[in-house]
């Protein structure tokens, strides 16, 4: 479903969770650095665990730079975290992914522009965790994959000063990778991929280069491991009390459709956001559409394994992968979740059943006094299923979520949130779900200030 992580909320039949999470920051040199910890656990019902952790990380800072380790959730680059359907690369879609990241998170003014030029990005190496949900899900004779590394990297520029001119905009490039692991078929006991994790490897995730002798034969006429990555693009304008922005998010896979060798791209996501002057019925509004029908094309031919040199690229089989079979984790899609993820297979297959998809999606928020907010998402899509297994229709899919927050200023960190949600179509059949937000937070600091 849609929204099942961004809402901390699952869209399946009476699902329900109670999340609760606490950090506190610490100045150990003011202002120099800061040291900011946080853990979250919830209990769900009908889901891939009972009990989970949902985030525990550390983060380290010096001046503007981060340094953070462990299970953080990640918010898409130039979207609205809550009112986006998602990222196409990653989104808060998925259970956070346990990683050491370096990183600049915010803009940093560079030196001699004026404050006209800023740079922010990142890059990271983690751990897959879901070895033993993918063993249990996974049907006999269909293949699994395991002990699987992450890697992904993104570097963003800034170029406007509001303070002289009400334009600003945005760019950038990010990208993401499974590699290593043993790829097993469920019901055997040897594994019958071994990807190698040297040292060498990190390096070819790190700088995207073919593998050698020891990996597969996709590997070294391809990249080693699945890479995914965005280009994306925003403009925003300051308009009195308004601000209102547009951007788009152009999706590759591998190195396919990542530039234009192979023409004109066709296929992304596209967004307005409106942010209004201060009133008690709407402060942001959200309008996205994303599609992902062409894949540059239904045609793939790769001259490794033939007697032709010429090669087309195509097919590009969004979120699929023959080793690592899909980019989800713990079944959810790490990407756009407008994509159904595998979780919600009945087949016991780890991979998406429809990539070619086209969607609108709305999401709106508001603050009717001081203590109260709500929030609501609508989405619609349709699905063509892959190139290489396409569905027997067009299915049709709705999704919808509307929640309240009530955080009373008598009682300072707490807050409350009901949601409900509803789902209808042929992708994902008719659900309801309901949720309840307990939260308390507080912030510790030194003596210092």
């Amino acid at each position: 479903m849609a929204y099942c992580q961004q809402a901390r909320f699952i869209f399946c039949q009476y699902r329900k969770w109670l999340f609760t999470g606490r950090d506190c920051t610490y100045n150990a040199i003011k202002p120099t650095f800061r040291l900011q910890c946080r853990t979250g656990f919830g209990n769900r019902y009908n889901f891939t665990s009972s009990f989970i952790i949902q985030q525990a990380y550390a983060d380290l800072s010096y001046r503007w730079l981060n340094l953070s380790i462990g299970s953080k959730e990640r918010l898409p680059e130039l979207k609205n975290s809550k009112l986006s359907s998602g990222g196409m690369v990653e989104s808060n879609n998925a259970r956070p992914i346990p990683q050491i990241r370096l990183e600049v998170p915010d803009y940093v003014a560079i030196p001699g522009t004026h404050k006209w030029l800023h740079l922010k990005g990142h890059i990271a190496y983690g751990r897959f965790t879901d070895d033993k949900w993918q063993e249990h899900f996974t049907s006999i004779g269909n293949p699994y994959t395991i002990d699987v590394l992450y890697h992904s990297k993104s570097l963003f520029a800034k170029v406007g000063n509001k303070e002289h001119f009400p334009v600003e905009f945005e760019g950038g490039i990010q990208m993401s990778a499974q590699f290593g692991g043993d790829q097993y078929i469920a019901g055997q006991k040897e594994p019958v991929i071994d990807m190698p994790t040297r040292f060498v490897d990190f390096m070819r995730v790190l700088v995207p280069m073919a593998g050698d002798d020891t990996t597969p034969e996709g590997e070294q006429v391809n990249i080693y491991g699945n890479h995914v990555g965005s280009w994306n693009f925003a403009a925003t304008a300051y308009l009195n009390r308004w601000k209102v922005k547009i951007y788009y998010e152009h999706y590759f896979d591998d190195h396919s459709q990542m530039f234009f060798q192979y023409g004109r791209w066709k296929d992304g996501h596209i967004g307005l956001e409106i942010t209004f002057p201060k009133n008690r019925f709407i402060d942001t509004f959200v309008y996205e559409g994303l599609g992902t029908k062409d894949q540059t094309g239904p045609m793939l031919y790769d001259s490794f394994w033939g007697e032709f040199e010429e090669q087309i690229s195509a097919k590009d089989n969004y979120y699929n992968h023959y080793l690592y079979q899909g980019w989800q984790h713990w079944g959810m899609g790490i990407g756009n979740p407008l994509l159904p993820g595998p979780i919600y297979n009945k087949n016991g297959q780890i991979t998406f059943i429809s990539n070619r998809v086209l969607a609108h999606h709305i999401g709106f928020c508001g603050s009717p006094c001081q203590s109260l907010s709500y929030r609501m998402l609508l989405s619609y899509s349709r699905h063509w299923g892959t190139y290489d297994n396409p569905l027997n229709e067009i299915k049709k899919q709705f999704n919808s979520l509307f929640e309240v927050t009530y955080a009373p200023q008598q009682l300072k960190g707490w807050s409350f949130t009901v949601s409900g949600a509803m789902d209808r179509g042929s992708i994902l059949g008719n659900n309801y779900g309901g949720m309840l937000v307990i939260r308390k937070q507080g912030i510790i600091k030194s003596g210092n200030k």
